[in-house]
């Protein structure tokens, strides 16, 4: 944890302001919406004094990378291979609110991803860590697998020293995306992103952009996974951050026939169930289009006639891919 005060990210506003006239934030229109509050603190709770920032690991005890060696199977992004993050870091932040007012006093917000804050730059104010080339958190003792969670306050506590740049000459990060989505150091352009691209993106994926995303189907570690930093971070401590067995190495053919009814059960309490089944039945079927195994067209071809076009758009071009294995 560290603290830092509502004003200690001033750099930010014209940032963020320069990443949306540029269009790179794609269709995440909220970050357009809503760029007052998420630039500026004090705009979001006038009243606060101090932001206590808190980070946690989730770090995998293996290199997920290597499951893109297994192109039959869905890669889900580390951080969803479990119960969902967003329910068990707002409860911990919500304990430590209560204990904080029985303590000290004040008044308290809680966010977790789930209002306008900056928390990576909170983060970084509050000497948590820095923002790395691929624009992630990175500690010294953390390294980037980790979630964030901010505690708003009206109490005046003492505020830590912010984090230094420790990145270096290192690129490794940046050498790691298969899409080429950083623009260079500290800039990515979220609309080839794959994690963009699988959760936030609606309708078709661009053709070029479709080859590259290999098996998967939500999210994308690669940039994270390559880092240095995370040989002295510690393996998450929480068995409900760990995978679920059934998204450790899920078969893209049992995925590809998943109903809406079928998908809402498989994945009740996971993140994943927020992008709806149409959004993930389009990735499965791009990752059976890049699988280059025959055996799965009939996978394919059984949804070329879906009743959602993009899904059925996805399906044909997957079928068409795989006769020229």
């Amino acid at each position: 944890m560290g603290v830092c005060r509502p004003d200690a990210i001033g750099h930010v506003p014209a940032d963020l302001k320069a990443f949306v006239e540029q269009g790179l934030h794609g269709q995440m229109h909220w970050l357009a919406e809503r760029m007052g509050w998420r630039s500026d603190p004090a705009a979001l709770w006038p009243e606060a004094r101090s932001i206590v920032m808190l980070a946690e690991s989730y770090r995998p005890d293996h290199d997920p990378r290597r499951d893109l060696e297994r192109p039959e199977i869905g890669n889900i992004s580390v951080y969803a291979r479990g119960k969902d993050y967003h329910d068990l870091v707002k409860k911990r932040l919500k304990r430590l609110a209560r204990w904080l007012i029985a303590e000290a006093g004040g008044e308290v917000k809680v966010f977790v991803d789930t209002a306008p804050v900056a928390e990576k730059p909170l983060a970084q104010a509050a000497g948590l860590g820095w923002q790395g080339k691929h624009t992630n958190l990175v500690g010294r003792d953390l390294g980037n697998w980790v979630f964030l969670g901010a505690i708003f306050t009206t109490l005046e506590l003492p505020a830590d020293v912010p984090e230094a740049d420790r990145c270096g000459s290192c690129r490794a990060c940046l050498d790691a995306c298969p899409t080429d989505a950083f623009l260079g150091p500290y800039r990515m352009d979220a609309r080839r992103c794959i994690s963009y691209l699988t959760i936030e993106h609606r309708g078709p994926v661009a053709e070029d952009l479709r080859a590259r995303m290999g098996n998967r189907i939500y999210g994308c570690d690669d940039c994270l996974a390559a880092c240095p930093w995370n040989k002295f971070a510690v393996v998450a401590s929480d068995i409900r951050y760990a995978a679920r067995p059934d998204l450790m190495a899920p078969p893209l053919a049992d995925l590809a026939a998943l109903d809406d009814a079928d998908f809402r059960a498989r994945f009740s309490g996971s993140p994943i169930k927020r992008i709806g089944r149409d959004r993930f039945v389009r990735n499965v079927l791009y990752a059976i289009g890049n699988s280059g195994n025959p055996a799965l067209t009939d996978a394919a071809r059984a949804r070329c006639a879906d009743a959602d076009a993009t899904v059925a758009d996805a399906a044909r071009w997957a079928v068409a891919r795989l006769s020229r294995t």
